[in-house]
């Protein structure tokens, strides 16, 4: 017997929970209480005599299937919670091919291949494919064999491409071997319920009523999935989501499966989820000014009970040096003026590489803090690679530093040679570089990669010498450097998407505009430079086990969380929305990525956006997002720092002032 109250819910909620059959589209907007919905969906259909058998929830990630299946737990009995299905879409592959696989040619038992897995047969298939003198990074191949896959793209013949050929003969390597990667599990499925009758009408008997979670997130293999898999007439699909919050295009993910739902389940009951339960008023209009600007979409209108609420602030910074400091010291300034613990702060940015200069400050002043759904900046691979340059041009004596970048990029000296010189600067008790260029060593490899050697050591000596002229722009030589190598290129070709890629190039000039500023302050001292990072890095291994802290999060992850006080920052055309948006389209999403970041505040909300940002060294003239004329009115306050700063502080203010210094002078040593 269901233990769910009805009168816990609003009448919209009540509506999609007591919906009886046909197709259902919940538009749930941010906040507004869309698992609980779900879930009370299940507890009345239970209650009503469905078996909870029948029942299907399907969702994408496995901590959201774990989160559903307890709440679903609390609230029909325990047997009938263990019965309801609720997974993610690969495990619902799993188990449908598992069952039938021999009928599209494999084993049952067939393996699935992980990541680690993918990765090392697509390298293997590449030295098979491709000539001694072509070179195809793995990492490209496999983020193309994935887009193929879920796109439902055949190999093409292998005479076309070098890409081609690889995918063709990898997946013809994975079917050999009875495996299938995780792009396989849904596209193979797919396969199997379309051209199998008998299969698709097992599974459609099997479930009666499905329900689909984050529905906007869904590409077309997973639209397909759901129409193959929906019984009745007309189908008990029941489908949640938020077209506002669809932010994954650059992943596959398909908006329209959300705003043509009707061609694919026609006739839907369609309910609005509007009401929220996580922010003020003030928070919630400024959003919903936004995001009407986005011309298709279904339209919602966020609102909540609780009318008041601080305004939403939006901060004009003069660079963004400053806009670290501010952020931070207003952070502590909300946390002692009301005794909060840090992990009721957020700062949300539009690249990663944009929390080095907050990861400096929160550093600086010892506040605990963890970082969401990426490495720290000094752990990340690119900024590894750039202290390695750095290093190796002022030390070419640093073995570890030259090993990291002597084949990153790609440049003739390959793993033996390094393994030769290796064992030679071994014996000789001498460094890696200076055996290596050695003119006895050309004894120890082929004309061209003596070549190859050659061409390295005279582009890092030359660079050097700039290096250590006095007042040299060593951010910029240490750029010419990695773009004269085509360590760039190298870098793009790399990244599984067009989001990594801008992410990684802004790391790179983040660790160059830190060493800008470090020469700003000690010109010419390299060397320092690279100690302070080192201890900086020492400090956060210690960290790594803390958990709690105030969290630095991009706006990609941060959907779906929420934080009763939220900075965002870098509210700047070209970053948010990204450059790259325009000459692509997609500013539409990224005005639904901002719209994500303003709903993620509960309490409240600051937006602060730069007049100058350093790039390379080089202070650049910022102009404000465009999006900030969209939120503009009464719940929005704009002003300046220098404003803020020139304005005396309250009695409140300076009693949290001295709070925060007495808890600092407690916390020293």
């Amino acid at each position: 017997m269901s233990r769910f109250r009805l009168q816990d819910l609003n009448p919209e909620q009540l509506r999609a929970a007591r919906h009886d059959s046909g197709p259902l589209l919940i538009l749930a907007g941010a906040g507004t209480g869309k698992t609980r919905t779900i879930v009370a969906r299940i507890s009345c259909l239970v209650s009503e005599g469905v078996p909870p058998s029948r029942i299907l929830a399907v969702t994408f990630t496995n901590k959201a299937a774990r989160e559903m299946k307890e709440r679903i737990a609390g609230m029909v009995d325990s047997e009938q919670a263990r019965e309801i299905t609720a997974s993610t879409f690969h495990a619902l592959c799993v188990r449908i091919l598992r069952a039938d696989a021999d009928r599209i040619g494999y084993k049952n038992n067939f393996s699935i291949f992980d990541e680690g897995d993918q990765t090392g047969l697509i390298k293997k298939v590449i030295a098979r494919v491709t000539a001694q003198d072509e070179k195809v990074d793995p990492g490209l191949a496999k983020a193309m064999i994935s887009k193929a896959k879920n796109n439902a793209w055949s190999p093409p013949p292998e005479d076309q491409s070098v890409l081609g050929a690889v995918y063709a003969r990898y997946q013809r390597e994975l079917k050999a071997m009875n495996a299938m990667d995780f792009d396989d599990l849904l596209g193979q499925s797919v396969r199997l319920l379309t051209e199998n009758p008998d299969v698709r009408s097992k599974w459609q008997a099997r479930f009666s009523h499905m329900m689909v979670d984050e529905f906007q997130d869904t590409n077309r293999l997973q639209l397909d999935l759901v129409g193959l898999l929906a019984s009745g007439s007309p189908p008990n699909v029941c489908v949640v989501g938020d077209d506002d919050q669809s932010i994954y295009g650059w992943r596959g993910a398909e908006m329209s499966n959300i705003l043509e739902f009707e061609s694919h389940f026609p006739n839907p009951e369609i309910i609005r989820l509007e009401q929220n339960y996580r922010s003020t008023m003030p928070i919630l209009a400024t959003a919903n000014r936004l995001i009407k600007n986005n011309p298709r979409r279904r339209v919602k209108n966020l609102w909540s009970s609780v009318r008041s609420g601080d305004p939403v602030h939006v901060v004009s910074m003069p660079d963004d040096k400053t806009e670290a400091e501010f952020v931070v010291g207003e952070a502590g300034a909300i946390r002692n003026a009301h005794n909060l613990p840090w992990e009721h702060f957020a700062v949300i940015y539009r690249m990663n590489a944009q929390s080095r200069l907050l990861e400096e400050n929160l550093r600086r002043m010892k506040i605990p803090y963890r970082l969401v759904g990426g490495k720290s900046f000094f752990d990340r691979r690119e900024v590894k690679d750039v202290l390695a340059t750095i290093s190796c041009l002022v030390n070419p004596q640093d073995d570890n530093a030259l090993l990291r970048i002597i084949n990153t990029p790609p440049r003739g000296i390959g793993p033996s040679t390094v393994e030769v010189a290796l064992e030679i600067s071994a014996r000789d008790n001498k460094s890696l570089f200076d055996t290596l260029t050695a003119p006895e060593f050309a004894d120890h490899t082929t004309r061209k990669t003596a070549e190859a050697i050659r061409r390295f050591a005279e582009d890092v000596a030359a660079t050097r010498i700039y290096l250590l002229t006095p007042q040299a722009n060593a951010s910029a030589l240490v750029m010419r450097f990695l773009t004269d190598s085509g360590y760039f290129d190298d870098l793009k070709r790399s990244c599984k998407t067009p989001e990594e890629s801008l992410n990684r190039e802004a790391g790179v000039r983040e660790i160059l505009n830190a060493l800008a500023a470090h020469q700003s302050r000690r010109a010419g001292d390299l060397q320092d430079f690279l100690d302070e990072l080192s201890l900086n890095r020492e400090r956060e291994e210690d960290k790594k086990d803390q958990a709690a802290g105030l969290t630095l999060i991009t706006l990609h992850a941060a959907k779906g969380l929420e934080f009763p006080h939220v900075f965002l920052i870098g509210a700047e055309d070209g970053l948010l929305p990204h450059e790259r948006s325009k000459t692509e389209g997609t500013v539409d999403e990224e005005r639904r990525l901002f719209y994500v970041g303003i709903t993620r505040a509960m309490k409240s909300l600051t937006i602060t956006h730069c007049r100058q940002r350093l790039k390379f060294g080089s202070a650049s003239h910022c102009r404000p997002s465009p999006f900030l004329r969209e939120i503009e009115g009464e719940e929005v306050v704009s002003e300046s720092y220098e404003q803020i700063a020139a304005r005396p502080a309250s009695a409140e203010e300076a009693d949290a002032a001295f709070a925060n210094l007495l808890a600092m002078l407690k916390e020293e040593p």
